[in-house]
């Protein structure tokens, strides 16, 4: 498997500290200034989420609040500076052959960050998650690397009780934004899960992991959004790591860690097999792919996850064993690391 350069690996890790840190301190916007004559001046922050540019109400013009807009605005000639030097690494990336965002992804998953939804524990999974192992593994993933119009974020629905704080503006207004509509689903109350571009764009699914038996739709109260419950999320989910996506000057987003990817891809891909074989047989083919390089980048890693799964119950250890049985070479790995 080819190895990106040093220098792009250098490059990326760059990006991602930067973006880490700059999260500590980024503004919601440029403020600007609205004369309404008699009614007086008011300011506002102006922020572009998607194609649009939503201004948002700061406050009545006065001198303390202009000595706080002029603070901010030093503030704002850093955050250009920010953003210029990370779109010039964004664009080396892209040069040297990382995975990059198409054009509607990039928006959807960037007005999602915006509005805090990787802050308050989204997790990005599905195979824009597998994409971004690419930079953060340092190698070129190859045929695996499918691309794909789906965008899937996850999150636990206990977060509410530690997370006392939500997206805003809320992702209604987000999803009205981006021209995003509810799709058509299966649950009787009307409780959309999934959302879609007009036109067969991207397709966003938002998913929680399945806690309880009677629970198919989970309220995400800090996204304010509602999420198909799915098995086996819990294990992927856990201790997720941060990335950025090569979307204009990066999207800092946060993903699975690669060996939990790697193990639970092995586990669903028998639960997939039911329902379509060839969804199966991809998931197999991220699952080796991460193994081949974690096997030898880092083995601890993957061991811990592999143990944690099998030790979780006997079908974890059904689905797994099959799955590895499918995928000889994966199984020769993943024997390698446990004797």
């Amino acid at each position: 498997m080819e190895t990106f350069p040093l220098s792009v690996q250098t490059t990326y890790q760059d990006l991602l500290e930067a973006h880490k840190m700059h999260a500590l301190s980024a503004l919601g916007g440029a403020p600007i200034r609205r004369d309404l004559g008699a009614k007086g001046s008011y300011w506002y922050a102006r922020q572009r989420i998607g194609d649009r540019v939503v201004d948002r109400y700061i406050g009545r013009d006065s001198p303390e609040l202009r000595d706080q807009i002029e603070k901010a605005r030093e503030q704002i000639e850093e955050q250009k500076s920010f953003e210029k030097r990370c779109a010039s690494m964004v664009a080396q990336l892209r040069a040297a052959g990382l995975p990059a965002l198409d054009r509607e992804t990039g928006k959807v998953l960037n007005a999602l960050a915006k509005v805090g939804a990787f802050r308050l524990g989204g997790t990005l999974v599905g195979t824009h998650a597998f994409r971004s192992y690419s930079a953060e593994l340092g190698v070129r993933l190859g045929e695996a690397l499918a691309v794909t119009g789906d965008v899937d974020i996850a999150a636990f629905e206990n977060l509410k009780l530690v997370i006392d704080d939500k997206v805003d503006p809320s992702l209604a207004e987000t999803f009205n934004e981006l021209k995003l509509a509810p799709a058509p689903g299966l649950d009787r109350k009307n409780r959309p899960t999934r959302w879609a571009m007009p036109g067969g764009g991207v397709m966003l699914d938002f998913l929680a992991p399945r806690m309880r038996e009677e629970s198919d739709v989970i309220m995400l109260e800090p996204l304010g959004v509602y999420a198909q419950a799915l098995s086996f999320l819990n294990f992927l989910i856990a201790d997720p790591i941060p990335a950025v996506g090569l979307y204009r000057s990066g999207v800092l987003v946060q993903i699975p860690r690669p060996e939990r990817y790697a193990i639970h891809k092995l586990i669903v891909a028998q639960r997939r097999a039911k329902d379509s074989e060839a969804k199966a047989r991809k998931d197999l083919a991220q699952a080796e792919t991460l193994i081949d390089v974690l096997t030898e980048d880092r083995p601890y890693a993957l061991l811990e996850a592999y143990q944690t799964a099998i030790d979780t119950g006997p079908k974890w250890l059904e689905a797994i064993e099959k799955s590895l049985r499918q995928r000889p070479k994966a199984m020769e790995r993943i024997k390698s690391i446990s004797q």
